[in-house]
């Protein structure tokens, strides 16, 4: 079960990474834009701000992968950042777009279900 959850955290991690790249580096670019749904205008406009979102992102995910190689508080670290990812996807559905709920809170959710059963086996 602990390879499930880890490999789950893995999922999660990846995302954040490919969030982080997309915000910082792509936004401007057509395809970020494309992706996004943003005009030239409003990409160039927004830019700071996503390489803002994007670093957080990038946060979540070297916290994720730290909880995957720790050997002393594993389960603590992993719980942590699935839970911040878990809520910035809610909160990212609520303000933003409702398919943020899908695309990061759900895999964080499903995540972090697995940690916690693996942790009680």
């Amino acid at each position: 079960m602990s390879v499930v959850a880890n490999a789950a955290v893995v999922v999660v991690a990846c995302l954040h990474i490919l969030f982080m790249v997309l915000e910082s580096f792509l936004w401007t670019k057509p395809a970020g834009r494309r992706i996004f749904g943003l005009t030239e205008a409003k990409a160039a406009e927004t830019a700071s701000l996503a390489l803002n979102q994007g670093l957080y992102n990038g946060f979540l995910a070297a916290g994720l992968v730290w909880g995957l190689f720790d050997t002393r508080d594993a389960f603590g670290i992993k719980v942590f950042f699935l839970t911040c990812v878990l809520i910035a996807g809610i909160v990212g559905a609520i303000t933003a777009k409702r398919s943020i709920l899908w695309i990061q809170a759900a895999p964080a959710a499903v995540a972090l279900v697995l940690v916690v059963l693996a942790a009680r086996m």
